[in-house]
């Protein structure tokens, strides 16, 4: 294993111990149209390994302004919605951009490696590149990104 490889590993393996935006608790994320702007939430489960994501957003107009989620499953999808979150919620997307963001995600993760995630735009999550080459594991790192998609339709 290569030194960026080690990295990446430790990277997913701290997302995954110590989750960002983690519980679904708060005035922020309280279903409805409390405080500004929606809430959508989704809840996703992957089948094959039974990983399991519920993830709220929060809209206000075109802008995603919060992200949180609780779940649980392997260190992959719990480390994948974490550092989605982290993105997401920091960042201040619009609906547009954060859909961009999801489809770029989906079409690196279904490459079987051929393409990579760039860091300066997907943040911790790039560390997630590695995963398109593992099919079966591809679904775990997309759970939390089908759930935010999901969530913002709603919202």
């Amino acid at each position: 294993m290569n030194e960026l490889d080690a990295l990446y590993r430790e990277l997913i393996l701290d997302h995954s111990k110590h989750p960002q935006h983690f519980g679904l608790d708060g005035p922020s994320t309280s279903s409805g149209t409390e405080g500004s702007g929606t809430v959508g939430e989704s809840y996703q489960k992957n089948p094959v390994c039974g990983d399991e994501i519920t993830l709220r957003a929060r809209v206000d107009g075109e802008t995603v302004t919060d992200v949180v989620w609780e779940g649980r499953g392997c260190s992959i999808s719990q480390a994948s919605a974490s550092m989605l979150a982290d993105l997401v919620a920091d960042e201040g997307l619009s609906r547009t951009e954060t859909v961009a963001l999801i489809e770029g995600f989906r079409e690196a993760l279904r490459s079987r490696g051929q393409l990579e995630l760039d860091e300066d735009v997907y943040g911790d999550a790039a560390a997630l590149s590695g995963v398109s080459k593992f099919s079966a594991r591809v679904k775990c790192a997309m759970l939390a990104w089908v759930a935010l998609e999901d969530a913002i339709a709603k919202a």
